[in-house]
């Protein structure tokens, strides 16, 4: 049976990539430091083994490589690992020159159990500067025959190769040699485009000054361009320091994400690096992208000329093999503290901007926001003022409503007045519990008759009403309603519907994920955008437990809690993420749950987050609230997106709007998700 914690069964690939000491002009020592260091990879699970270029001689051993006994002692030499390899699990590339009708080729032999399965000769050969390969190699534009003959193995000879795991849906590999990919056009361009996945590149690239920056930069960019991943090796300690010196610098990149780095300028062990590479992310993103079809289509004749090459990679599905890579906890929140900074600057300029826009288009210069002293409308609230003062309007003409009902407690409305005065907008306060009770009433629901029944009705009756008071204030003050409710609730269809918190005239939080509103208010706190006392209140706001307040406190004086009923937000927008941005299915985001979040003291979090909020969440847990996400987003929920008033989008990870991101028939189905979560618990708790 399957592991549930192994990575292959749910789309991944390990990748392995090693800078040996190399023994310059010594083949067959240089063949059993790799053949250890492959087995090494096999041990790990690994899927491909990745080496730098020329490394069975040496890059730099210069005019070296014409000589026939050197020449011969690295063919014997590949023989060799061709061999050693039969029972290894990881596809191998490493560097070798071979001779094929009567030239000498620079190239990279892809091998695997016991068998060659093809050669590809270097495109670009530098001849500038410190590099004069052109002395001694021809490039591949010179190849004459199909096949290479390698130690009495015969196979496919060129640069249009693909390797390709039969057992590993997804593992499509391309090789490039080190120039390669500094040309213009790199060959791995091409690759990706007829189907691979992973893009590695055999180098040997010496090092000098910013040159690390360089190859990352190259990596990130191409990794991005492919929407694939880009592995790269270059040769290391043992290559000769006549005039160069080398780093063995490796590097994994996946899509833009920097996946896994080695050591540089190790001179005692070699450089290792392994990385899990998400196939089921390239293949999904690829299948999004127009641009991606489209490049195809008009490279079709050059992609009909590659060739794929099977092989099997019996990857021991039984095997727990945990992934090796870290799973941000909150993908709408990054760890990092420049880029959070960077982000939260982004995203709240994004939102005063459109409301700003907004603004000037209709001419209207008073706001009507509903201000409970809660996250989202705080964050709304902040927003506007702001794009009053970029308009240069008075921020008195931001009525600041607060509509106090059965559940308003004094903590929250104490924190949407200090907000209010301190913002300097317009306050206004509208009791809305005379008009609730006379519509329960003549709804005849049992409340009326002093029953304690706090249902639905009874929850939306308020929520109706204090938009339908902000509406008809905008009308009588000639104002807009600006919007409060955010993505998060979007995708939960935690809104009441229509006149209610789901409708407003323009909503600035319509793509802030909660986990994100979050992180802007404690931004807009710590920079003191609006003076200490209003920072104050924003902080007293972030440490108020999330309730829509629309239910009275029990006896115990607990109040109704959010995250009781709907589950854990940072969950929540967990799972939204990897639904909406990459589709996948329940068992790889349980998965990736698990890895993010069963462990409170592994991996990294964002600044700012308390110890008390550092959770970890178990798998029942995580499969509980996966099976109610699914119930709510896929089931009972599309009909509220589907009329959604406007707002901007803020990430890449998506909005949901029907005008943008997301389109989704309001009456499907949530049966296949639903019982995909059913099969999952039956069968992995």
């Amino acid at each position: 049976m399957t592991a549930f914690t192994n990575i292959y069964r749910h789309g991944f690939a390990r990748i392995s990539a090693f800078a040996p000491e190399v023994h310059l002009a010594d083949p067959l020592r240089n063949a059993e430091t790799l053949i250890g260091l492959v087995r090494t990879a096999h041990e790990r699970h690994a899927a491909v083994a990745l080496f730098p270029e020329l490394g069975l001689t040496g890059y730099s051993v210069d005019d070296l490589h014409h000589q026939n006994a050197l020449l011969d002692a690295s063919e014997a030499a590949a023989a060799r690992i061709i061999e050693a390899s039969e029972g290894l699990r990881p596809l191998i590339f490493f560097g070798c020159a071979l001779r094929s009708a009567g030239q000498l080729f620079n190239c990279a032999l892809a091998v695997q159990n016991g068998q060659l399965l093809g050669v590809v000769p270097k495109s670009y050969l530098p001849n500038y500067r410190e590099f004069y390969e052109k002395r001694w190699f021809a490039d591949s534009s010179s190849v004459i025959e199909d096949t290479i003959a390698v130690g009495g193995h015969i196979a496919p000879f060129g640069t249009d190769l693909l390797f390709e795991a039969l057992d590993a849906p997804g593992l499509v590999v391309h090789a490039e040699i080190c120039e390669d990919f500094w040309s213009p056009i790199p060959p791995s361009l091409y690759g990706a485009l007829a189907g691979a996945t992973v893009m590695v590149n055999l180098s040997a690239s010496n090092a000098t000054i910013g040159k690390a920056r360089e190859r990352a930069a190259l990596c990130d960019a191409q990794s991005r361009r492919t929407q694939g991943a880009y592995i790269f090796s270059a040769a290391g300690t043992g290559e000769s320091t006549t005039d160069l010196a080398w780093d063995g610098q490796l590097l994994a990149y996946q899509q833009g994400d920097l996946i896994a780095e080695g050591e540089r300028f190790l001179n005692d062990a070699p450089a290792t690096l392994f990385a899990d590479i998400d196939l089921d992310r390239i293949t999904s993103e690829r299948a999004r992208l127009s641009t991606w079809r489209d490049s195809c289509a008009r490279h079709v004749e050059d992609l009909r000329s590659f060739s794929r090459i099977g092989f099997t990679l019996d990857p021991d599905l039984e095997a727990d093999i945990p992934l090796q890579r870290e799973v941000a906890r909150f993908p709408f929140v990054p760890n990092d503290a420049d880029r959070l900074d960077e982000d939260c600057y982004e995203a709240y300029n994004i939102q005063v901007q459109g409301l700003v826009q907004r603004l000037k288009a209709t001419g209207i210069k008073t706001a009507v926001i509903g201000v409970s002293g809660g996250l989202d409308s705080t964050q709304a609230l902040i927003v506007t003022a702001r794009a009053f003062d970029r308009l240069g309007l008075d921020r008195a003409g931001i009525l600041a409503v607060t509509l106090p009902g059965f559940a308003t407690s004094a903590g929250t409305r104490s924190n949407a007045l200090a907000l209010i005065e301190g913002l300097g907008a317009t306050h206004r306060e509208i009791d809305i519990k005379p008009a609730a009770e006379r519509m329960l009433a003549d709804l005849d629901h049992p409340y009326s008759d002093g029953a304690n029944q706090y249902d639905i009705t009874f929850e939306n009756v308020q929520a109706g009403l204090r938009t339908d008071y902000l509406f008809r204030l905008a009308n009588h003050e000639g104002g807009l309603v600006i919007g409060t409710g955010d993505l998060s609730e979007l995708a939960l269809g935690w809104c009441t519907y229509g006149v209610g918190d789901h409708m407003s005239h323009y909503n600035v939080n319509g793509g802030v994920a909660k986990t994100l509103v979050q992180h802007l208010i404690g931004w807009a706190a710590r920079r003191e955008e609006y003076g200490a006392p209003v920072s104050k209140a924003l902080l007293d706001v972030l440490n108020t437990e999330i309730s829509p307040e629309l239910i009275p406190a029990g006896e115990d004086g607990a109040i109704q809690s959010t995250e009781d009923a709907i589950g854990p937000y940072p969950l929540n927008d967990f799972f939204l993420h990897y639904v909406v941005r990459h589709g996948f299915s329940p068992a790889k985001i349980a998965f990736l749950a698990e890895a993010a979040w069963s462990d409170a003291e592994s991996g990294h979090w964002p600044p700012h987050v308390s110890a008390a909020d550092k959770r970890a969440f178990d798998r029942q847990t995580i499969l509980h609230w996966l099976g109610e996400f699914a119930r709510r987003f896929f089931g009972t929920s599309q009909f509220k997106r589907s009329a959604v008033p406007n707002g901007p989008k803020l990430t890449s990870a998506g909005a949901l709007s029907p005008r943008g991101d997301w389109r989704m028939p309001s009456d499907s189905s949530a049966k296949v998700w639903r019982d995909a979560v059913a099969a999952l618990k039956d069968e992995i708790l």
